[in-house]
């Protein structure tokens, strides 16, 4: 595939002075990446558009670095459209930095085009703007995604099949409606699934519903297996704490990420989970609001495990009482322990922690 040309600006371009450290930014669609190189004193020297094809992104990577040093580059939705250039980059030596789209108040003034939002994506690395280390996606912690999203896939599948099961069963004759009252779950399912003969599109209905129910189930099993796995040879330590289970750790270990040292400190972890309190002080008022951001999924993960706590361990349960009789709300309570769990997970989470430490909840 050719390399298509954009216009470019007015600003010549010194091939000469290629010791001269310059910044990416790239702007990421499904098809194709559109760059922006600067200088590091922020004058544009060129922008390019290529495909988002192995080709391409070598193409990129030379394109850029023929106008000098390149070390850092900002990269739009790295999670996404960008996983693949962000590796790329990376095995290149090139530290890629994550930056946010262009907010709106933004594109009002300066407009919107892709080459001005790849611009605008390497002039946020070089004032210092973005500064976050994205996640890599190369290693247990993607596999465990990719290994979830089927999961939820097939658990939301195979929900809707048994509503579906439930609802034909509205409509079948009487006498076999009595048959199949009062049964479990498990016991309709399997009693549908071996419903034998052609009497009629309801009975058929049934047993098709009742076997993809089967199905399903047994792609629950294997993705749920298969996850376990891949916790316990990635962190078996987190199974080993009290209300954490093999969802909630993979859930946990994907919003770190396959390079979790990025995360500086715990509190870093507690933003990212959106267990972290936020500033929200004015004038003589002083004060503290729930921090609504972060991984919702992570944040639910910390929910659960609190919950199961509450319920089994004693520990737990003294903390509650402790802090009801202090006049705290149980919600509020829930909340500082979804904290305190977020620190001990932490811990574990670091690639350089060996031992299981405990976070004492006071």
């Amino acid at each position: 595939m050719t390399v298509t040309s954009m216009p470019q600006p007015s600003l010549p371009v010194q091939r000469s002075f290629v010791s001269e450290e310059v910044v990416l930014g790239v702007d990421t669609h499904k098809d194709v990446h559109v760059a922006a190189v600067i200088t590091s004193l922020g004058a544009s020297l060129a922008h390019q558009e290529f495909p988002t094809t192995a080709l391409g992104y070598r193409q990129l990577v030379a394109w850029a670095r023929s106008f000098g040093a390149l070390n850092r580059a900002g990269v739009e939705c790295t999670g996404s459209y960008g996983a693949a250039l962000a590796r790329v980059l990376r095995r290149e030596g090139i530290e890629v930095i994550e930056v946010n789209q262009p907010d709106r108040a933004t594109r009002r003034k300066r407009g919107k085009t892709d080459a001005i939002d790849a611009d605008a994506a390497a002039r946020a690395v070089l004032s210092g703007r973005a500064t976050t280390t994205p996640k890599t996606a190369d290693g247990p912690a993607a596999d465990m995604r990719v290994l979830r999203l089927a999961k939820e896939s097939a658990v939301k599948a195979r929900t809707q099949a048994m509503n579906q099961l439930k609802a034909v069963l509205l409509a079948v004759d009487p006498d076999l409606r009595e048959l199949l009252a009062g049964l479990t779950n498990t016991a309709l399912i399997a009693t549908c699934a071996e419903l034998a003969g052609d009497q009629g599109a309801a009975v058929f209905t049934l047993r098709m519903l009742a076997r993809r129910v089967q199905n399903l189930s047994e792609e629950v099993k294997e993705l749920t297996r298969r996850t376990t796995k891949a916790v316990r040879t990635c962190r078996p330590q987190l199974l080993e704490l009290v209300g954490v289970g093999p969802d909630s750790a993979a859930v946990l270990l994907i919003a770190a990420g396959d390079n979790p040292d990025r995360l500086t400190d715990e509190a870093s972890f507690a933003a990212l989970c959106g267990v972290g309190p936020v500033e929200q002080s004015s004038g003589k008022t002083q004060r503290r609001r729930l921090n609504r951001g972060g991984n919702r999924q992570a944040n639910a993960a910390l929910y659960r495990i609190v919950m199961t706590r509450i319920r089994w361990d004693e520990r737990t349960q003294a903390y509650l009482q402790r802090r009801t009789a202090q006049g705290l709300s149980k919600r509020e309570i829930i909340r500082c322990l979804k904290r305190y769990v977020a620190r001990e997970l932490y811990r574990l989470i670091q690639p350089t922690s060996g031992t299981t430490t405990t976070a004492s909840v006071t």
